[in-house]
């Protein structure tokens, strides 16, 4: 039998990648999403891509009634990997109380079904915001956490912290949670990719936008921090082979693998990318010109932040493959796909 695992949040970014990963290694999916920050044609091109169209059900997992309901009506669920939240920095400054109702309320609510529903296995999507500005770089698992820098950083840490709990408490529960750096790129067909509706709050489509002019272009948000040529410094993962790890986190769950019932691993490339670097690699990869203008530092922004992944590679048996340069390219040909296909403005 098939195991089925649900995907909340699977017709965005990061979970659209992970649905077409989960059925290229045999799994079925049943996505949940309340489509605040995606679209339904998203599934098209899951389609498309993997010949399969996921079961997705249209729900709002911070709701706790929805919830129950909805995993009352469901067949038997072996795993979860829960995406379903609010992400950008930026605008969690600005609307604290959006983000920590949404993604405390939607873990609680999953972790709460979980109990009921006899479900055993949870990846979560975490962040390397919860280790703050880190005092020494690269980051490793054994890095302390620091007081985040933003709301959205604070709800990965507190989300963490509710897993580590409840599964301490529920000895039927297990737990990994995936702390991504900075997820770019798109599927290499280009049917699915990074869809942000209105202003983008991420680098990578507001330049793409910026380039073919729906934006009038990029602001890098400052040029005096530490760091050689001044712009902040973040390790830049693919989504694809961001995607392929939460595959092996499941997996690893559901053949109990585990060497500890919660463990959490950073999922990054290992190497320290700046904002300039990242224009000037978009550039020699597309033959594209961006425009771009230096403005303030962004409250909320971190100095610079990378990954050490030798406990993921060992452990998970998993490593970053793509280039950056091959990544950029295929998020400029989803710009070109959106602009032909999507119209989106």
């Amino acid at each position: 039998m098939r195991k089925k695992v649900l995907v909340t949040g699977g017709t965005g970014y990061i979970g659209s990648h992970t649905v077409v990963e989960l059925q290229k290694n045999g799994f079925e999916v049943l996505i949940a999403d309340n489509l605040s920050n995606s679209k339904m044609e998203v599934l098209d091109g899951i389609e498309a891509i993997s010949g399969i169209r996921p079961q997705f059900q249209k729900v709002d997992l911070s709701c706790s009634k929805a919830c129950a309901d909805f995993f009352d009506k469901q067949d038997e669920v072996h795993a979860i990997i829960h995406f379903a939240a609010s992400k950008a920095v930026g605008e969690s400054v600005v609307k604290p109380l959006l983000y920590y109702r949404n993604n405390l309320n939607s873990l609680i609510n999953i972790m709460q079904a979980m109990k009921d529903n006899e479900i055993s296995n949870l990846v979560f999507s975490s962040s390397c915001t919860v280790y703050g500005q880190p005092d020494q770089l690269p980051v490793t698992e054994s890095t302390p956490r620091k007081e985040a820098e933003s709301p959205y950083g604070n709800t990965k840490s507190i989300c963490e912290d509710i897993i580590r709990d409840t599964i301490s408490a529920h000895h039927d529960l297990n737990g990994i949670a995936l702390r991504y750096f900075n997820p770019i790129g798109a599927h290499p067909t280009a049917k699915i990719g990074e869809l942000p509706m209105g202003v983008p709050n991420n680098l990578i489509p507001f330049l793409t936008q910026s380039v073919v002019k729906i934006r009038p272009q990029l602001n890098v948000f400052g040029n005096d921090y530490n760091t050689p040529d001044g712009s902040c410094i973040r390790d830049y993962i693919n989504v694809v082979d961001l995607a392929k790890a939460h595959v092996v986190a499941i997996q690893r769950l559901l053949e109990n693998k585990q060497k500890n019932r919660y463990e959490y691993f950073n999922v990054g490339t290992g190497q320290g990318v700046s904002v300039l670097e990242i224009i000037d690699s978009f550039e020699r990869a597309t033959g594209e010109k961006v425009p771009f203008e230096i403005v303030e530092r962004r409250e909320g922004d971190i100095e610079q932040i990378y990954a050490d992944t030798t406990f993921a590679n060992k452990e998970l048996g998993w490593k970053s493959e793509a280039s950056l340069e091959e990544t950029l390219l295929s998020a400029w040909k989803w710009q070109l796909s959106l602009a032909e296909n999507w119209k989106i403005v």
